[in-house]
């Protein structure tokens, strides 16, 4: 193991945050013909984080016209820090940092993986600096993830939506993302050495493969669309009803896999379904509606809804677990048009 990350984890979202690292969406591209919309959206994001706790929010240029939007929303601004950082895109899930703590030493830690852009777009030169501007600017060490090709180091490309961790030394994956030749991140490495990886610089011990992701993610089948832990021992994944429906296998699959699973102390986990929503179609184009991309802060959890006949149905199961928190319903129709929700677009950063 590297010594430097001796006594280092990534704690779980539901742990306690010192804020949490937004960007402001200026790429029309990503919604064709909706993105008059999304500011709106990602300004009721931005307000209900902002009643509770810190907004670091990534602005390409002046902040005044935002600043309107987010009086109007009645956001908080004492709570919310503009950081002028250029970027590509607004996924900082993937393109942002990961936040590492070591309790007994007090100490921060942050991981700068190669953000490539899913290996699929071609502009992502700004949202691969993005971890290297907010480790200077919080002025925390950061360490660059590589891994020995033909004796050659090479920067491991990695994004935060490819796993889910439970602070506990559990994390979700699927091999969809990660081993697939589809949309391939790092050439040649093998499940065994994914898991030396995470073991080295996230500190885990149990593994959980799920097989694929949900149709229309073109992510290539990220784990935060249909599986999370919302506590070391429980996890919600999603269920289609629809025995045609495209997804209906490969979440059943998942699902089994999930059942037979076992914690780090050799226990089965508690599984709690949650529905697909109706599929969404937007210019004729499978979209990756899914309840899953839910975001989890200090007070809240911020939960994405479709207008669909589901939204209460699920709503009802996010405020029968999370008793603790306020359940913040977020209508991500027109977001999702640009292949994710909340959980893509925040990255929570931990406190000590």
């Amino acid at each position: 193991m590297n010594k430097k990350l001796n006594g280092f984890r990534m704690p779980a979202e539901w742990e306690l945050q010192k804020s949490v690292w937004i960007a402001w969406p200026y790429n029309k591209n990503d919604w064709p013909g909706l993105f008059q919309g999304i500011p709106e959206v990602f300004t009721k994001i931005i307000s209900s984080i902002s009643k509770d706790q810190k907004v670091n929010l990534l602005v390409n240029s002046d902040k005044n016209e935002i600043i309107k939007f987010l009086k109007l929303a009645n956001s908080n601004l004492k709570n919310i820090r503009f950081y002028k950082i250029k970027t590509d895109r607004v996924w900082l899930r993937d393109s942002g940092p990961i936040f590492l703590i070591n309790e007994k030493k007090r100490k921060k830690l942050l991981l700068n993986f190669e953000f490539n852009a899913w290996s699929k777009y071609k502009n992502f030169n700004n949202d691969n600096k993005i971890p290297n501007r907010i480790a200077k600017i919080l002025k925390i060490k950061q360490i660059k993830p590589t891994y020995n090709y033909k004796g050659r180091l090479k920067p491991i490309v990695m994004e935060g939506g490819a796993f889910d961790v439970n602070g506990d030394g559990s994390i979700l994956l699927t091999e969809e993302c990660l081993l697939s030749k589809v949309q391939q991140r790092n050439k040649n490495l093998k499940k065994k050495d994914y898991e030396n990886f995470f073991s080295t610089y996230l500190n885990i011990k149990n593994f959980i493969w799920l097989k694929k992701g949900i149709i229309g993610d073109d992510t290539h089948g990220h784990v935060d669309d249909i599986s999370r832990f919302v506590s070391r021992d429980t996890i919600m994944t999603a269920v289609e009803k629809n025995k045609k429906d495209k997804n209906y296998k490969n979440l059943k699959y998942n699902l089994n896999i999930l059942k037979k699973s076992i914690n780090g102390k050799g226990k089965k986990y508690k599984i709690i379904e949650i529905p697909m929503p109706k599929p969404i179609f937007i210019d004729n184009s499978r979209v990756p509606a899914s309840y899953l991309n839910f975001f989890i802060c200090n007070k809240k959890v911020l939960l994405p809804i479709f207008n669909n006949n589901l939204d209460k149905k699920v709503i009802k199961i996010f405020e029968n677990f999370f008793q603790n928190k306020k359940i913040v319903p977020i209508n991500c129709k027109e977001l999702i048009w640009g292949y994710g929700a909340i959980h893509c677009i925040t990255q929570q950063e931990p406190k000590l």
